[in-house]
Parts: C-alpha cells; sequence; structure tokens
C-alpha cells in the first residue's frame, strides 16, 4: 500500500465525520476474501494517520451477518494497521448498565450459529489461535482512561455476548443470557475480534449502550428508533472518547497480540501450499521467511 496506518476505527460513517480529522483520503482495497465493508477513509487525528472503516457499509447496507468480516480486517492488515478500536452499539443485561454509558468488555461469549467466515485459514494451513483474553488489555486501558479524560461513564469489565441476529432477542434469551453473567448483548464482535487475533492486530471495543433489550420489567422493549435515537446521542461522546485513545496509544509499542500467531501455526511449513502462502501472505509472511 502507498500509505501505512498503524490506527483503525471500524464503526459507524459518523466516526470519520469527527471534528478534528484533516487531510482524508479514501482508499478503495480489494483482499482475497472479497471486498471491505466500504471504502476505507484514512485521515489524520491528533496527530496520527488513522483509517476508519464503516463495519455496515455506508448508509447501513450490511447486516451483522452479511458484514465482509474477513475481508475488513484483512484489507487493515494490507494498511499496516496494528490497533483496532471498534465501536459497537450494545443492548444491556445489567441494570447497572445505564443506556448513555460506555462500556469496555473484557470477554466475549460468541452466540452466533457459525454461519459467518470465522478464520482466514483453511485446509492446508492449520493454526490455533489462542483467545483466552479475547481483547486486548493494554487498548482497553487506553479506552477505559481515554473516557475517564473526557468525562464519561466507562464500565471496566463485561461479557459482551454476540447473537446472530439481525433480529433482537426473546424475553426467554435475554433472560437466560442475564443468567450466564453477560453485561452487554450485540450482533458484531464475533468473529471480528478473532480475526483480529489472527492477523496479530491488538483489538479492543468500545461499546456505547443504546438499551435495555427486552428483559427490563419497566422499561421498553429494544426497537431500532430507540438504538439509533441512542447512538446519535452518543456520538459526541464516543468521538472524543476516539480522539483521546488515539492520542494515547504509542505506534510502535508491541503486545502479545502482535505475535499471537507465533504458537498458533501447527502445520508443517513445508506442507502449506504455495498458493495459501501467498493468499494469506499479509497475516502469515513473517513465519514463512517473507516480509509481513
Amino acid at each position: 500500500m502507498s500509505e501505512k496506518v498503524s490506527i483503525a476505527v471500524i464503526g459507524g460513517s459518523g466516526l470519520y465525520k469527527m471534528p478534528g480529522l484533516t487531510d482524508k483520503v479514501t482508499h478503495v482495497i480489494q483482499t482475497p476474501f472479497g471486498s471491505p465493508s466500504g471504502e476505507i477513509i484514512v485521515g489524520t487525528l491528533n496527530g496520527k494517520r488513522v483509517a476508519f472503516l464503516p463495519r455496515h457499509g455506508v448508509g447501513h447496507t450490511f447486516s451483522p451477518s452479511q458484514v465482509p468480516y474477513a475481508a475488513n480486517i484483512y484489507a487493515l492488515k494490507m494498511l499496516g494497521v496494528r490497533f483496532i478500536i471498534s465501536v459497537s452499539a450494545c443492548g444491556s443485561l445489567r441494570e447497572d448498565y445505564k443506556p448513555g454509558d460506555l462500556a469496555i468488555p473484557d470477554q466475549i461469549f460468541d452466540y452466533t450459529t457459525g454461519s459467518r467466515t470465522r478464520s482466514f485459514f483453511e485446509p492446508g494451513l492449520v493454526a490455533h489461535t489462542g483467545v483466552a483474553d479475547p481483547y486486548c488489555n493494554d487498548l482497553r486501558e487506553h479506552l477505559i482512561q481515554a473516557t475517564a479524560q473526557v468525562g464519561g461513564t466507562a464500565h471496566a469489565t463485561g461479557t459482551f455476548l454476540i447473537e446472530e441476529g439481525p433480529r433482537f432477542a426473546t424475553k426467554a434469551e435475554s433472560n437466560i443470557f442475564r443468567q450466564w453473567g453477560c453485561s452487554i448483548i450485540g450482533m458484531t464482535a464475533a468473529p471480528e475480534a478473532f480475526l483480529a487475533r489472527e492477523a496479530e492486530i491488538a483489538y479492543a471495543t468500545l461499546a456505547h449502550i443504546t438499551d435495555y433489550d427486552v428483559w427490563h420489567v419497566s422499561e421498553e422493549a429494544v426497537t431500532v428508533d430507540m438504538v439509533i435515537a441512542q447512538a446519535q446521542r452518543n456520538l459526541e461522546l464516543i468521538q472524543k472518547v476516539v480522539a483521546a485513545a488515539v492520542a494515547r496509544i504509542d505506534e510502535t509499542a508491541v503486545c502479545s497480540c502482535h505475535s499471537a500467531l507465533a504458537s498458533a501455526l501447527t502445520t508443517d511449513k513445508n506442507a502449506v501450499p504455495l498458493k495459501l502462502k501467498e493468499k494469506l501472505k499479509p497475516i502469515i509472511g513473517k513465519y514463512f521467511n517473507d516480509e509481513a
């Protein structure tokens, strides 16, 4: 790529229209996994080049199960991205996680059905990537501190349950998710977080709470109108947190996320098909004596 970018933000289109973002350029990237959700906008924010990718496409044209997650992460890897801030709307499964609050979850419960592209790896190359802690704790800490810096309320832990969608949960499901100890509910962090780990990119979610899902006895059950209205109210705070977090990130920092494949690749190198090595070169190149 003509430009190398270390930091990326995946979220709605309102994020790359944020105040203070200058020198914007557009990148149209094709990957072996198809086209990303949309054009990638790269701009300067707090002195750093940051890539912005609309997860659901411009105009929200991809449902949660149709988002091209693998293409999105691969395209960002091609740009040189090492840190991803994922901005996600979510419902609350706890009384104390209120609409308008932010949450920086530390765990994911993947309740999707398996229909999404869940890995970059395919027959010919096996990788067992560790995701006991699916989020980068260093990047999570930047988001926690950034939220405090701009005066927001952030819950510093929580389990993010990812349902298949696009429908919302039933009351029975919502109450079971609460019994399981989940804190928030959404539709997009899986497999996004796991693909980012395979791509050796540090990844953390900035979740903004829009509703109480459908379990709350004194609150109205979640609707699209409710989510959109609260998301708009949350937008200014989210923009401030993202800008503050970008300022905090050391683009040269190294964490365990950046070597996640070091002990994960299982297949003998000589048995991996050349075509597959080429397809995954941005991700596995450094392990095959190629430039990553």
